[in-house]
């Protein structure tokens, strides 16, 4: 039944993003779905793309083993960048009428800076995307109780999202994900009360959380380490994320600058709220089945919450949590596998080939998009890392390269390409060199927060050395 149900859900997705892709009529429908998506679909694409994997099964893992302070980046950091994307960036950007993040550094300090800031987004993309894969197999391992091993999962999973993707561009993902954002809501809401019903009662499950002590370290301790970290935790996708593709696309594809604006916001706001739903049903497990979830914190925590799920609730509710949990993941793999395919195309591959037709431009994203799968996957299928941790990684090489000329570019006159340059250059070079001699732990100043204030450092003196071109 299960089964059933999982493989007529891949049907129905694939359908809905072919359907959309009649739409596409030229790289501009591809890549911003011709500047015409509605408000509700704008928040729900927001929404879907940034409630993933980690949002499922990596947040509420994280939480058990360290608290609330252990998931300030994800999801108050994640919450924070889009809020701060729909009230400070998104009306700015909207006006320029461009087509990538990677056309402003163009536009506004020249070739060299576009060329950088693009290898740093498309690489900030690796983890993330491969953190869904990872996801995917993992599900499809679960729910056909290993007939599907997370490796051929991940195959299946990334070739079914790369289908409806490659043909519809934007117009697919946002279709889909308006989909996928109804099941994820009232899926969670329907599992929430059959869940809390079980564990005895919402007031039950959060007295087990407080007094185990997992409310008590949202602010840091009394000291510059503790300061400096949550900082770094904060800001590491509360900034670090604000200049990629994925959050762009999703600003430009709305129909007015009105609602870019208040549909990213909005769609921020959501993601905050619903967030918490995954973590109060894993820490439920904890009242459910103490002893079951203390071993699975030694094996694989990332295995709770399927886990109390397939264990523990009649067919039903588990086919509305997986119907949930692949419309989160399926939604961000899409947004995430097309960003930095369109960013690789237009602002890296593009100044190096011949000028293109239009129609010939729509065929090598396309081509793009299968290539970026390909690498995604394997590196899906040889990493280690959690999902939560390649996700929350993935941040920290736009943090330090590419948000302070992005700030600088459109709110400070004296901005300027050497001024881009130098912040670019001592911001990853700072980091990479902490990063090596005094890693994170090891220190009191995290390695992303001391590149972040090396590359605010550098804009501030390339600005006031250098001239800015006429």
């Amino acid at each position: 039944m299960l089964i059933s149900f999982v493989f007529l859900y891949m049907v129905i997705s694939i359908a809905i993003g072919l359907y959309a892709a009649r739409k596409v009529d030229g790289s501009s429908d591809y890549v911003v779905a011709g500047r015409s998506l509605p408000v509700y679909i704008t928040v729900a694409t927001v929404f879907a793309t940034w409630f993933g994997s980690e949002t499922v099964l990596g947040i509420p893992a994280t939480f058990i083993e360290e608290g609330i302070g252990g998931v300030i980046s994800d999801p108050f950091g994640a919450s924070l960048c889009l809020i701060l994307v729909g009230l400070i960036f998104a009306v700015p950007l909207y006006r320029m009428k461009l087509l990538t993040i990677g056309d402003f550094y163009k536009k506004t300090y020249g070739r060299k800076v576009e060329l950088i800031v693009s290898v740093c987004i498309c690489l900030s993309y690796l983890g993330w995307v491969a953190a869904q894969v990872m996801a995917l197999g993992l599900v499809f391992d679960l729910i056909t109780d290993g007939l599907i091993p997370q490796n051929y999962g991940m195959v299946l999973g990334l070739g079914i999202v790369v289908v409806y993707t490659i043909f519809g561009g934007m117009w697919s993902v946002a279709t889909t994900d308006f989909m996928q954002m109804v099941m994820i809501v009232l899926g969670l809401i329907i599992i929430a009360f059959f869940i809390t019903d079980k564990a005895g009662g919402t007031d039950v499950v959060l007295s087990a959380a407080t007094n185990a002590g997992k409310f008590d370290n949202f602010f840091p301790d009394v000291s510059l380490a503790g300061v400096l970290g949550f900082i770094a935790a904060i800001i590491t996708m509360g900034f670090g994320s604000i200049p990629q593709q994925d959050v762009f696309q999703r600003v430009m594809s709305a129909k007015c600058e009105k609602t870019a604006k208040w549909g990213t916001v909005t769609g921020g706001v959501f993601y905050l709220l619903f967030a918490f739903i995954p973590i109060y049903l894993a820490y439920s497990a904890f009242v459910i089945q103490p002893d079951v979830v203390a071993a699975q914190m030694e094996s694989d925590s990332q295995l709770i919450l399927p886990s109390l799920i397939l264990e523990h609730t009649p067919i039903w509710v588990q086919i509305v949590f997986f119907g949930a949990v692949l419309s989160a993941i399926m939604s961000t793999a899409s947004g995430t596998l097309l960003a930095p395919s369109v960013t690789f195309a237009e602002n890296i591959a593009r100044g190096f080939l011949p000028e293109m037709e239009d129609h010939k431009f729509l065929r090598f994203i396309r081509l793009c998009v299968l290539g970026f799968a390909a690498i995604v996957l394997l590196i899906a299928l040889n990493s280690e890392l959690s999902i939560f941790e390649m996700v929350e990684n993935a941040y920290k090489v736009t943090l330090v390269g590419a948000i302070v000329p992005l700030f600088a570019g459109l709110f400070w006159k004296r901005a300027n390409e050497g001024a881009a340059l130098l912040s670019i250059a001592l911001g990853i070079g700072v980091w990479v060199a902490c990063e090596i001699i005094a890693p994170e732990g090891t220190t009191a100043c995290p390695p992303q927060l001391a590149g972040f204030a090396a590359a605010a450092l550098g804009m501030i003196v390339g600005g006031l050395t250098f001239k800015r071109k006429t």
